[in-house]
């Protein structure tokens, strides 16, 4: 009985201050929307560079050569580093650590291939077997190049969704044969890219032998990827030594030589990126609860003007035998009552207005803005501590009222 009355009185006093009420739980609510909006708004721009990044295996080394710029041995710089499969099975072999390895050789000029009376121009990508799983290629049919397609140089293909529709339409392509730049090759598989972006979706795939010695002539490749088995920074950083000094020492240039060389370090990047975006969250944190605090003070000062009002009520309330627990309980039941509610609107604004836009804001930086549960956790907890501390300070001073001083109070 006593709880319900206590929530009477509550109800009671806030419908006397109908207006102080609304502008002081109103200061609440903006600050828990924008802190939603804000969180919501980075995680957004967070799933879209962290999709630019998973588009291929985030902990992946990429390797290729470039142009010495410092003398070496007596060689001259200005010399141009070129891969070869020896430089594929050497760092295959000795290399500590790798998950996945594969070269890639792009081929160039007049990349026209057909079927039948269909043709059209498109990318052509000579790889290992392991270069699918390092894109991650998602195969709608058959199968990519696999190991005894490298091994036996065989004329196999895996093409993509859109090379497909454009050349077989919507007869099956599986078993049937295309010509690369008028070789036959037969297609195996048939793939689409995980990112979706279209140029990804225009690729053939062949095996790196079968390319080499049909359209290169010689086995030269241009890329290198390894994936780190262990996804730790320094693991990557001694794999990157390690590449970088068996390839100096396989092509004679000084492993200082920064040009001679170059080799991007995805699983480092991917940790910057990570460690941004943490620091993203905590600015975020910060400026929504200092909004917040703004909020809280407009409690606190309408529960000490509430409790200036109130002397004499409270006064009497002692004098009847109130213990100063159930005072304080009474102020900080009603400051945590004012400052839920108008946070949880506030929630529910937030929330209700990212998924509202979130189908219709959908960049290549900026996918999915939302507001997990963990967020509308955190935003709850902040609700609750909020109420409690704009309640705490109002209800000492009325605990510490006393009847006789009260009593006088005008």
């Amino acid at each position: 009985m006593f709880l319900i009355d206590r929530w009477e009185e509550i109800f009671s006093t806030i419908r006397k201050n109908k207006l102080r009420t609304f502008l002081t739980g109103f200061s609440v609510a903006w600050g828990i929307f924008m802190l939603i909006i804000l969180l919501g708004s980075g995680r957004g721009l967070e799933n879209g560079v962290r999709d630019q990044f998973e588009s291929s295996a985030v902990n992946t080394l990429w390797v290729w050569g470039g142009e010495t710029t410092m003398s070496y041995k007596g060689l001259k710089p200005g010399r141009d580093i070129t891969f070869e499969n020896e430089d594929y099975d050497n760092i295959k072999s000795t290399v500590r650590g790798i998950e996945y390895i594969a070269g890639r050789t792009f081929i160039w000029g007049d990349n026209t291939i057909s079927y039948k009376n269909e043709y059209g121009n498109f990318s052509i990508r000579s790889v290992h077997p392991d270069y699918g799983i390092i894109e991650k290629v998602s195969l709608l049919e058959g199968r990519f190049i696999n190991h005894f397609d490298v091994a036996k140089d065989q004329k196999t293909a895996t093409i993509g969704i859109a090379v497909k529709e454009a050349l077989f339409k919507d007869k099956p392509a599986l078993g049937e044969y295309v010509n690369v730049k008028g070789i036959p090759f037969k297609v195996v598989g048939v793939f689409e890219d995980d990112d979706g972006r279209q140029d990804n979706q225009r690729v053939v795939y062949l095996p790196i032998t079968t390319a080499q010695k049909v359209f290169i002539g010689r086995d030269r490749l241009q890329t290198m990827a390894v994936t780190v088995a262990s996804r730790n920074v320094e693991d990557s950083k001694r794999m990157e030594e390690e590449i970088r000094t068996k390839m100096a020492t396989r092509h004679l240039f000084d492993k200082e030589d920064t040009q001679a060389m170059f080799i991007w370090n995805g699983v480092e990047e991917f940790k910057k990126f990570l460690d941004l975006f943490a620091a993203i969250r905590m600015f975020i944190w910060v400026i929504g609860i200092g909004t917040i605090i703004a909020g809280i003070v407009g409690v606190s000062n309408i529960m000490m003007i509430s409790v200036k009002e109130r002397t004499k009520e409270i006064g009497i309330r002692k004098s009847l035998g109130a213990t100063p627990i159930s005072i304080i309980y009474l102020i900080m039941q009603e400051a945590i009552f004012i400052t839920g509610f108008a946070g949880y609107i506030g929630l529910v604004l937030g929330v209700g207005l990212l998924e509202m836009i979130s189908p219709h804001i959908q960049t290549e930086f900026f996918r999915n803005p939302d507001a997990n549960l963990s967020v509308a956790v955190g935003a709850t907890i902040v609700l609750i501590l909020a109420g409690m501390i704009a309640g705490f300070i109002p209800a000492r001073k009325a605990a510490a009222i006393k009847p006789v001083e009260a009593l006088r109070d005008e």
